[in-house]
């Protein structure tokens, strides 16, 4: 059983993780269940990949006024009682929480479950972020383990790991170059830039792409911009006369844009970094400032660590200094890619099915 959900953050690692436990032979046969919420992302999301879905209500733990408190209160009540429902009927051997206000309810009623008795299914909390979120902050001690995609400031517990941030096999997939630039229509001579703002775009960064390319783009650069759906069709409008620039809404599986990449830049969101990792693609990273708790910028600073990306505020954000700071990414292109490289030799997931069949062999040792 898997729960999360709100943003693809959150979502997307929870379905790698089910990509990766159908191919174990040892977990056959196998049933996989999400459970998310009816508005929001996973709503469209997960029936897509072809991963069941059951619904509950929840609520951001809202603080402040008590009517808005009572009101959370009440939503993540009633999805504590649907939780257990689902999970009556479910049965789960082991619940894998990645994050978002609905995995609360959901966590909470397998705990109460286990309390009395009546199920030994293992928990496990997912961290994408350098910086948990509240509701992972709350579940962490109700959660046999804890897996983090980047280390703490801190040493680890007993029962936390670092893991990673899985994502789905075909972003592992190799994918030359010459490739995905000719199914892009792309110049296969020039260097190619790659400007990725998420499923709803980011408009900062999509207006900082729009003054550099109207300023002239250098003659061996070509771009690429994932719009977003909300900017796609002004930015589109805005950069019609400009063949060295190609505007897209969302692709479901940017392989195609990773591998087309010389330089990606993107924020700092939990499963952009993953694809970024996995594709061992050199990256200038825009960090979301308004990011609860300012994660991305902790995920940011945790990723250029590594070494493969670079980082650039988004308060010093403009046409100018976006030049400036792609020209200098290209010219440190060979490390960026070294570096980036390294990254992408381990997959995160097989750590998470190593402790998955652990849990498996100790429940079938129990009597």
């Amino acid at each position: 059983m898997l729960t999360g959900g709100g943003t693809g953050g959150h979502i997307y690692p929870a379905l790698a993780i089910a990509e990766a436990c159908a191919r174990e032979p040892a977990f056959e046969p196998l049933a996989v269940l999400f459970i998310g919420a009816r508005d929001r992302l996973e709503a469209t999301i997960v029936p897509k990949a072809g991963v069941p879905i059951a619904f509950v209500h929840g609520a951001p733990l809202a603080r402040g006024r008590p009517l808005t408190f009572a009101r959370t209160l009440l939503a993540n009540v009633r999805g504590f009682v649907e939780s257990l429902a689902v999970l009556h009927r479910a049965r789960p051997d082991v619940l894998i929480a990645t994050g978002g206000y609905v995995a609360l309810p959901v966590v909470a009623a397998l705990r109460a479950v286990r309390a009395a008795g009546r199920s030994k299914a293992r928990i496990a909390i997912f961290e994408a972020n350098a910086a948990p979120g509240l509701t992972n902050r709350l579940l962490g001690p109700l959660a046999d383990e804890t897996w983090y995609a980047i280390a703490p400031p801190r040493p680890l517990r007993a029962n936390e790991r670092v893991v990673g941030t899985p994502v789905r096999t075909s972003l592992r997939r190799p994918y030359w170059p010459d490739d995905a630039r000719r199914e892009l229509g792309l110049d296969q001579t020039r260097r190619t830039i790659v400007v990725m703002g998420g499923s709803q775009g980011a408009r900062s960064i999509n207006e900082a792409l729009a003054g550099l390319v109207e300023a002239g783009l250098p003659a061996d650069w070509q771009v690429v911009a994932l719009a977003g759906t909300r900017d796609y069709d002004a930015l589109r409008a805005r950069l019609a006369g400009y063949p060295r620039a190609t505007v897209l809404a969302y692709l479901d599986d940017p392989r195609v844009l990773y591998a087309a990449a010389d330089l990606v830049v993107a924020r700092a969101g939990a499963s952009t970094l993953g694809e970024l990792a996995a594709t061992g693609t050199p990256a200038l990273l825009v960090p979301f400032p308004h990011a609860t708790g300012d994660h991305q910028s902790a995920n940011a600073r945790a990723f250029a660590a590594l070494g493969g990306a670079r980082v650039l505020a988004d308060g010093e954000l403009d046409p100018a200094r976006l030049r400036v700071e792609i020209e200098a990414a290209l010219r440190d292109l060979p490390g960026l890619r070294a570096r980036a490289a390294r990254a992408a030799s381990s997959d995160p997931r097989t750590a998470i099915v190593a402790r998955v069949k652990t849990w498996q062999a100790a429940n079938r040792a129990q009597p």
